[in-house]
This record gives C-alpha cells, sequence and structure tokens, in this order.
C-alpha cells in the first residue's frame, strides 16, 4: 500500500477510535449544526444544546471533559434561535445562555461546571416557558374554534369539550376506508366496504314482534339494502328522504342471495357535491365520532380537523426522548393529528382495533403520567416520618391464647409483612385483600394491638353501621380479656353518648375506636392516632380516606377488601400502596355449591329452603329492592317477606332486614337470626358484607341477573362461614341480556374470587366495577385498563424506574415533567396528591 494511503488509512482508524472514546463535537458536526435545516422551532434547538450539557453535568460531571467545542456549538445553535420568530423573554434568556459560553474553553474545571449548571437553569426557564404558553392555548375554550361559535360550543360542552384540549381527546369511536369508494356491484361479502349511492326506497316493517326499518340504496351499477333491528323511527324519518344522495360504510351480509348492510353508518352527501374534491370526507380513512346531539359527522369532522390543524402542536408532553424512541412512540402533537386523521398509508384494521402507533402513543403518555404520580407519591410516604413501631408481642401473644382457632400460613405470611412496615419510621400504605371469609378481621386486630401496645391508638372504618357494629361486638369480647378499651361509634349514637365517646378519644382513655364516617366528623380528635384500618374500603371516597389520615400525624393505614382487585385495576388505583394478600381459607370450609335457576324454576328452590330448614339451618333470601318501584319489574324485600310468611313458608318464622330500619331494630333482628329464632332472613344488598351467621347454609338471590358478579361473590360469601355444605341459589328473571347470562355461568363454575374479579372487569368496566367517583380511578379519555394492560405494564415500569433513577425531577430532560403533570392533575389524577 502506497505511503499516503495508508498514512490517511492511520488517520481515519485513529479518529474513528477517539471518536469512539469520546463524546467530542467535531468540525464536521458543528457546521451540521450551523447549517442543519431540520431545527425548524425552538424546542429542537433547545434539545440540541440540553443534550451535550445534560451529559457533562451527570454523575457530579465525571464527563465534563469529554465534552469539546461547546464554545462553538452555544453560538452556532444561539445564532439559528435568533433566526427564529421569539418572544422578548426568550432572546434575554438566549443572550444569557450565549454569554455564559464566552471564554468557556479557558476555564478551569469548576468554571465550566457553575457555567453549565447555570445555562441548564436557563434552558428549564426557556422549556418551562415554552410549556406553560403551550398549556395556555390548550385551555381556550371550544367556543373560539373555527366553525364552532356559541350554540355549537353548547352541544360540544355536553359531551365535556369545554377546551380545545378535550376536542384533541375526542378521539372517533370507529374509521372508515373512504380511500376506495365501490361501485355496488362491486361489494364482496363479510367485508367492511363503502358504495355511495342515492336512497330509493324506506319503510318499516314488523317481522316477529320487531320493528325494522329498510333502506335501498342504488347507484348506476345496483341496488343494495340497509337495515336496521334496532333505530328510532322519528329520527330515520325526519332524516332521511328519498332521492338523498348518502355513504353507506359497514360490513355486507348476504340474505337470500341478495346483498344487504346491517346497521351501517349513514352519512349524506350534500346535493352536488364533488366527492373527488372532498378530500376531509373522502378519498382516505375517515373518522368516525360519537355525534352530540344536534351535530352530524361532516360537521364534526370540520370541527376536529380545524382544532387539530390549530392546537395538536401545543400538546407536550415532557416524556423523555429515551423512553418514546425505546416503546416506538411518536410526540403527541404527530399521534393526535394520526389518530383523528390517519395518513394514506396506515392501516385502518390497527385503528380501529386501538392498536395503531398514534393511538399506543396516546395511551403510553396517559398512562405515563398516572403512573408517575403514584411513584411520586410512593417516593413521598417512604420520604415522610411515620411512626416506628416496636413488635412486642404482648397483647398479640395474649389474643393468639384466646382465639379457637390458629391462624393459617396465608394470615401468619401477611402479617409478617405488616409488622414489617410498622417496623419501618415511614408511614404504611398497605392494601389487604382476601376472598370472602379469610380471616381479614383477626389479621387488623393483631395490627391494631401492636399500634396500641406501643402507646397510639387506632382507628377501625367500616362502611355500615352493620358491619362496624359486628366488628366492635366481635373485638371488644377479645380487647376486654386483654385490658384494652373499645368503642363503638356511629351517626345513630345518642348526642350525650357522642360526647362521652368524644371526651375517651381526645384524651387517649380509648384506645381502639371502631365506626362508619362519624370517626372522621369534625369533634373527634385524636390524643395519639398510630394506625387508621379501612374495612371494604371500595365503599369510600378518596377524600375520606385521606381525612382518616388528617385524623393523626402519618399515621399507618390499612385498607382491606373482600372484592379482589384485578392487577390491571390494582395497578391504576392503588399503585402506591403494597399489597398483601390472604390466599387461604381457614380449614374446613367447603366451597359453596352454585345453581342458577330461571322464573321457572321458583318451586324447585321454595322445596331446597323447606328442606335446608327442616334441617336445622337457616337461610338468606336478598331483593335488589326494600320497596316496590313503579318503574321496575323487580321483586321487593319488603313485599316478598310478607308474601313468604303468608302463602309460601307459614310453618316458619321469617324476619326482615333492609338499609332503612334504624339501627337498634337491624341489630334486633340480626340478634334474632343469631339465636334461631328466625329460619329465613329476607334481606336486600346491607347484608352483602360483614354478617356472620354460621348456621346460615343457603343463600337464595332473587332477580340475580340485576346484580355484578362481584356483589354476587360477596353475598354467597355469607353462607361460607362454617364447616357444612352451603348452597346459593341464584334465581333469575329475565334470559335477554348477554351479559347476565355470562355473570350467572361464571357464577355456577367457578369460586375463585380473582377469577370472578377479572370476568367482573371486563364485563362492566373499571368505572362500574369500583364506581369512578368513589374510588378515586382517574377519567381515562384515551387509555383501557382493561384492553391496554401491557402498555400499562410499560408506562408503569418506565414512571417508576424514572422516579427510582432522579427522585425529585432534576435532570434536565425530566425538569419539564412536573409542570405537565400538574397540568394533568386538575382534577383528573387525585391520586397524587391523596392515595
Amino acid at each position: 500500500m502506497p505511503l499516503p494511503v495508508l498514512n490517511h488509512v492511520l488517520r481515519r482508524l485513529a479518529f474513528r477510535a477517539s471518536e469512539e472514546r469520546t463524546l467530542s463535537l467535531s468540525k464536521a458536526e458543528l457546521r451540521r449544526s450551523r447549517l442543519s435545516k431540520e431545527m425548524k422551532n425552538l424546542e429542537e434547538i433547545i434539545s440540541a444544546i440540553e443534550k451535550p450539557l445534560g451529559f457533562a453535568s451527570r454523575n457530579n460531571f465525571v464527563n465534563l471533559l469529554m465534552i469539546k467545542n461547546l464554545e462553538r456549538l452555544i453560538d452556532n445553535l444561539t445564532e439559528r434561535a435568533f433566526s427564529l420568530p421569539l418572544k422578548r423573554e426568550e432572546k434575554e434568556l438566549l443572550q444569557k445562555l450565549r454569554a455564559n459560553f464566552t471564554g468557556y474553553e479557558g476555564l478551569d474545571q469548576r468554571s465550566k461546571a457553575e457555567r453549565i449548571n447555570d445555562s441548564l437553569r436557563i434552558l428549564k426557564d426557556l422549556k418551562t416557558g415554552k410549556i406553560t404558553r403551550n398549556l395556555k392555548e390548550l385551555d381556550t375554550p371550544i367556543q373560539f374554534v373555527k366553525g364552532v361559535g356559541p350554540r355549537i360550543a353548547k352541544i360540544l360542552q355536553k359531551r365535556g369539550m369545554e377546551k380545545v384540549e378535550d376536542a384533541l381527546y375526542f378521539l372517533p369511536r370507529t374509521y372508515e376506508d373512504r380511500r376506495c369508494i365501490k361501485k355496488i356491484s362491486e361489494l364482496e361479502v363479510r367485508k367492511k366496504q363503502t358504495v355511495c349511492g342515492e336512497i330509493l326506497f324506506m319503510e318499516v316493517s314488523h317481522r316477529r314482534r320487531r320493528k325494522l326499518f329498510t333502506m335501498v340504496v342504488g347507484d348506476e351499477s345496483g341496488s343494495v339494502t340497509a337495515k336496521w333491528f334496532q333505530f328510532s323511527h322519528p329520527y330515520m324519518k325526519s332524516r332521511y328522504k328519498i332521492g338523498q344522495k348518502v355513504i353507506v360504510s359497514g360490513e355486507v351480509e348476504s340474505f337470500n342471495s341478495r346483498l344487504e348492510f346491517h346497521h351501517p353508518d349513514l352519512e349524506l352527501v350534500s346535493e352536488g357535491k364533488d366527492l373527488t374534491k372532498d378530500n376531509l370526507n373522502f378519498g382516505r380513512i375517515v373518522p368516525v365520532y360519537s355525534e352530540p346531539d344536534g351535530l352530524y359527522q361532516k360537521s364534526l369532522r370540520r370541527i376536529m380537523w380545524n382544532t387539530v390543524e390549530k392546537y395538536a402542536g401545543y400538546l407536550d408532553t415532557g416524556t423523555p426522548e429515551r423512553i418514546r424512541r425505546r416503546h416506538n412512540l411518536l410526540e403527541l402533537p404527530e399521534a393526535a393529528h394520526r389518530v383523528h386523521f390517519p395518513g394514506d398509508k396506515d392501516d385502518i384494521y390497527q385503528y380501529i382495533a386501538n392498536h395503531s402507533q398514534a393511538q399506543r402513543s396516546l395511551i403510553f403518555d396517559e398512562f405515563f403520567f398516572l403512573e408517575l404520580s403514584l411513584a411520586l407519591r410512593r417516593r413521598n410516604v417512604i420520604a415522610e416520618k411515620g411512626c416506628s413501631f416496636e413488635i412486642k408481642h404482648n397483647y398479640t401473644d395474649r389474643l393468639a391464647k384466646e382465639l379457637p382457632f390458629q391462624l393459617t400460613g396465608a394470615q401468619q405470611k401477611v402479617l409478617r409483612e405488616i409488622e414489617e412496615d410498622m417496623r419501618r419510621p415511614c408511614p404504611m400504605n398497605r392494601l389487604l385483600q382476601g376472598d370472602v371469609g379469610s380471616g381479614k378481621t383477626i389479621v387488623a386486630l393483631m395490627a391494631a394491638l401492636i399500634a396500641i401496645e406501643n402507646g397510639y391508638q387506632v382507628a377501625i372504618m367500616a362502611p355500615t353501621e352493620i358491619l362496624a357494629e359486628q366488628h366492635f361486638f366481635r373485638i371488644r369480647g377479645w380487647t376486654d380479656e386483654i385490658g384494652v378499651k373499645a368503642a363503638l361509634l356511629t351517626s345513630s349514637l345518642a348526642k350525650g353518648e357522642k360526647s362521652k365517646i368524644y371526651q375517651g378519644i381526645k384524651t387517649g382513655k380509648i384506645g381502639l375506636v371502631v365506626g362508619t364516617h362519624a370517626i372522621i366528623q369534625e369533634g373527634v380528635d385524636f390524643h395519639r392516632l398510630g394506625l387508621g384500618i379501612i374495612d371494604e374500603q371500595h365503599r369510600f371516597g378518596v377524600i375520606q380516606r385521606a381525612e382518616l389520615k388528617k385524623k393523626g400525624v402519618n399515621p399507618d393505614i390499612l385498607v382491606m377488601t373482600a372484592t379482589p382487585i384485578p392487577r390491571t385495576l390494582a395497578m391504576t388505583v392503588y399503585g402506591d400502596l403494597e399489597v398483601s394478600v390472604i390466599d387461604e381459607l381457614p380449614p374446613g370450609r367447603a366451597p359453596v355449591k352454585t345453581k342458577v335457576y330461571w322464573e321457572a324454576g321458583r318451586a324447585r328452590v321454595y322445596e331446597i329452603v323447606r328442606r335446608e330448614v327442616s334441617r336445622g339451618r337457616q337461610v338468606y333470601i336478598v331483593y335488589p329492592l326494600v320497596e316496590e318501584s313503579e318503574k321496575v319489574d323487580l321483586n321487593n324485600a319488603t313485599q316478598m317477606s310478607a308474601h313468604l310468611q303468608n302463602e309460601v313458608f307459614p310453618e316458619l318464622n321469617i324476619g326482615l332486614l333492609h338499609g332503612r330500619m334504624k339501627g337498634e331494630e337491624k341489630v334486633r333482628v340480626m340478634h334474632d337470626f343469631k339465636d334461631r329464632k328466625i329460619d329465613i332472613l329476607v334481606a336486600t344488598t346491607v347484608i352483602e358484607v360483614g354478617i356472620d351467621v354460621v348456621n346460615a347454609t343457603v343463600m337464595v338471590v332473587e332477580h340475580a341477573e340485576r346484580f355484578g358478579l362481584s356483589q354476587l361473590h360477596q353475598l354467597r360469601g355469607r353462607v361460607r362461614r362454617g364447616t357444612q355444605e352451603a348452597l346459593c341459589l341464584l334465581l333469575a328473571k329475565y334470559r335477554r341480556d348477554e351479559d347476565s347470562r355470562r355473570r350467572l355461568k361464571i357464577m355456577e363454575e367457578t369460586d375463585d374470587g380473582f377469577r370472578i374479579a377479572e370476568e367482573d372487569l371486563s364485563i362492566r368496566g373499571p368505572g362500574e366495577f369500583l364506581g369512578t367517583r368513589q374510588s378515586g380511578l382517574p377519567d381515562f379519555r384515551v387509555a383501557n385498563i382493561i384492553r391496554d394492560a401491557e402498555v400499562l405494564s410499560q408506562a408503569r415500569k418506565e414512571a417508576f424506574n424514572l422516579i427510582r433513577e432522579d427522585p425529585e425531577l432534576k435532570q434536565p430532560e425530566n425538569r419539564i415533567l412536573m409542570t405537565v403533570l400538574k397540568h394533568r392533575q386538575k382534577g383528573r389524577l387525585e391520586l397524587a396528591t391523596i392515595g
């Protein structure tokens, strides 16, 4: 090889080795940065400056000497920025940034580090200012979008679109492929297709006691029939006329050798409209929105186009670029644009299935900020100073000797987890899950005794007076033996009795308080609250849980539920809590045999009830209503208890229990039932939680089709309290509802609370499963925790890792996140502050 060529090769190899060892900015790179046409806005320039500065500042500036030519790079990039239309404050900040690097190369290492730190603060101010302005633009009232105005704004507001940001997240419910509008003669069976034609015929007919709306649409190549089996006749009659031109889109069916659309999407075409020139409604993948009353697809589509075109660019997530790259996510402006108006080459089926890159980007973003708030909440709890309990076991050992049973292995494991939390100096926040009858109450009492023997007070809060009373009377027998003073506090107590309890709580004479919401009312002041226990926590709102915490100085919190929480839901609602599960029933507990009977089998159900009572057993019969309703055709507890006593079981003693009864009356009925003075207890769902009568082995649920799965499972648990075989008879009246049939079939198939909870979540959705308002479940605008469980897991992992690496979000690339998070929290992510 000639010497000049060899020297050239050696120089190139040396250059590459040097390039791999350092992040030096070469002259070529500087030229590229100076001439770069990709940097079209200030955000890109800020990002280009921030990367080398952030790298240099990491780990106490260990990489500082690896960054070369910073002075020239900053000079070139700020020069590029000054050519952009900037606000006065942006120009001033950029001038400060530029001045920081004048003479930079001649500074010592310490001075360089100071200049870089100051520059990173300037960049944060630049970014925060831009973000704040962007967020302000997103708060623009929807009225001011082109094509809206005051009248249409009122229509949109009814669908939750108050601001332009709301409109950007009002996503299409489906999409139609109008890139190719077919002739009717070209239609193929079992494919989703679109045709354009004229309405030739319309009629309403009756088929087998059902109404049918038929429309025939034709073009020059033929005609096709569209049918609706569920429709509003006045709407169809007023909306469509013979001779109108319409777009018909849907799956093509074949009936009697004739092609048909069943429940297609239908859209009117303006008279004289040239479809080839309408690039918003035709010749593309077209979004189909849920129509607000009084606003049709074409008008809505135009409004959404105007909104997206002007305001999508203001969406800014702040999610670090490395995370977006790792999960192949689009930036929010592009994602929003493509979700509303997909590109010509996009796969429509991915969009219909909510699996497109654009949809996944928005879903990830929503989950990421939720999990970020939960990660911050958990970090804050760990950083808080709470009660550090010494585990003495004086009271708990004495209690264990009094118990007529031994704790199961699962109870012992969970108790160890709770004890470990209570030892720590930071507050415990733990969720205790356990199926009905698994023994959560005794574990909670053990934890309470640990706190009390350390000189603290304990509050146990239950959702109903019946459950609070049952907890109190069961617990008091044990606490009296140990010498711990317990009190019951409910709203129905007399004023004088309440005052005495208030005084005992305030002075610390009462160590354990069991009660309802009355515990968190004004006037209840604890001497030294160290542990709050919330039973059936899904019955309480997040505000109520926070109020209990305020009764002490960062007390430990233990929340319990017999409603198993599916993993996906736990990651959203209880993502900041540690979770313990009692996954074992006490020995000897037999599973409950469950059988569904329809109305025709009522006599058989009554026969089983009579047989079980003759064997010395007792029975619950549960109704969904207290009294007869004119609007709902359901049996009711009051009326049916009289009917059962007088006409069906005259020889048996029947009692009645419902939530409208006075407290002392409820207690009397329950005592009579426990003492076997009542054979059959007719009740509403007031008995769903906490009622414990070992001899009651039969549960009959009337109108079982009206109950959710988790509620049915809770009710069934009332008869799984002893070792005798138990029965749950689900008496259903209506077969029409597919979801109802599915629920009842699952109840027959399994006794596994977690499988039942997963199925219930799938059928009812998260909002109804827990009650969005009560649970603190965020109002997701894009994400679905069932459908998008995998994305949720990814977002959770990234958020918690980020907070682990940067607990205070101080790294340059993370500083913007807090600004965005605070904006997102307005009304939607309360969990970050309440937990």
